[in-house]
């Protein structure tokens, strides 16, 4: 399982006393890793665009990376630690591919993203809760499939998902999907939302796994 690095994140994102509340989640601070990530040395600006947040929470958001040690700063903006490099690539082997999605018959919204995360099937219930995930975070809802036997599934079925829109599928495939692998749609009004949303969702399955994991249900990992 991944306690450690999601404890990370959950650490990251909680209020220290008598601050206000937050206006950012774990998809934010996981979006920002990632831009750190490939990019290396980041701006304030550019973490305000790429995550839409404002001036404030961003510093609070890079105050709190700093207290974990995950980054440094400087006047040329901010970068990885080498134990922010470790999560990074930590959750890059959960959350191992990731694409826009244009609008089809599976989505709920105009702008969609999906992310494909590593061998959860048996995580997943309804889909309802992921659905509930990117709801609670701004956007307009989320599909959840599950790729087993070579085929993209709703959960709770076994039969193939018909996909009209060649372009969606071929976004889909491009995610490269094994099985047990899981896809969260997010969909929004804008993409970087619908992005934010797909991060948290999955984000909040693997926390769901490893407290189910950790009261003695069994999970594929």
């Amino acid at each position: 399982m991944h306690g450690d690095e999601l404890s990370i994140l959950m650490r990251v994102c909680s209020r220290y006393a008598p601050s206000r509340m937050l206006s950012f989640n774990m998809a934010h601070v996981v979006v920002a890793l990632q831009l750190m990530g490939r990019l290396g040395r980041v701006s304030r600006a550019m973490l305000m665009r790429e995550l839409m947040l404002g001036e404030g929470s961003v510093k609070t958001m890079i105050k709190h990376m700093k207290m974990h040690g995950l980054i440094e700063s400087s006047r040329a903006g901010v970068m990885l630690t080498s134990k922010g490099k470790d999560l990074y690539a930590r959750l890059s082997s959960m959350i191992v591919a990731e694409t826009s999605i244009p609008k089809c018959s599976l989505t709920v919204g105009e702008s969609n993203y999906a992310v494909r995360v590593k061998g959860i099937a048996n995580a997943i219930r309804s889909g309802v809760e992921q659905r509930d995930a990117a709801i609670k975070v701004g956007a307009l809802g989320a599909t959840t499939l599950v790729y087993r036997g070579s085929m993209f599934i709703m959960p709770g079925s076994n039969n193939n998902v018909y996909i009209k829109e060649q372009d969606a599928i071929d976004r889909l495939n491009e995610l490269m999907p094994e099985e047990d692998d899981v896809i969260i749609i997010g969909s929004a009004y804008n993409v970087k939302v619908a992005e934010l949303a797909a991060k948290y969702a999955a984000i909040t399955t693997l926390l769901n796994m490893l407290h189910h994991n950790n009261h003695g249900f069994v999970t594929n990992q």
